[in-house]
């Protein structure tokens, strides 16, 4: 089991350096821009939602992507506060040459579980968790290839 386990995080890892070789872009910024251009005016609280992390995470995330030229943040409704998500043409340009899975191998992978899997394996990394003495439950909100 632990052979697993290092397996699938060193394979994880891999991936992001990959990623990051090739994009000049982290793995979670990556996959923030796939959710943005599949959702094109995407609000930030939505794109944290999509990733699975908490809304400061996204907000520095995007705060890169905008150094970056990657992303850009716009308000183009009556509301002001409303803030849209849109990809540049830079964004647009890196996110088509970029590896594929564009969200990661791990999220990859669990998405093309069936169903009945994924809840069992999701049951059994409950027990595990539970039976941990020490654990970071932070870490649910924050992109793997962060941790």
């Amino acid at each position: 089991m632990l052979r697993q386990f290092r397996i699938v995080i060193r394979s994880i890892k891999r991936h992001y350096q990959w990623v990051e070789k090739r994009c000049g872009v982290s793995g979670a910024q990556l996959w923030a821009m796939e959710r943005i251009a599949a959702s094109p005016g995407l609000s930030p609280g939505d794109l944290a939602s999509q990733l699975a992390i908490h809304p400061s995470t996204a907000s520095n995330l995007l705060a890169r992507l905008e150094e970056l030229g990657m992303v850009k943040r716009s308000r183009r409704s009556r509301d002001q506060r409303r803030v849209q998500l849109m990809l540049t043409t830079k964004g647009t340009s890196v996110l088509r040459k970029a590896p594929r899975p564009l969200k990661g191998v791990l999220q990859q992978a669990l998405a093309d579980m069936p169903p009945a899997s994924l809840a069992a394996l999701q049951r059994r990394l409950n027990d595990l968790l539970a039976l941990m003495r020490i654990r970071d439950d932070a870490a649910r909100t924050q992109p793997l290839s962060d941790i």
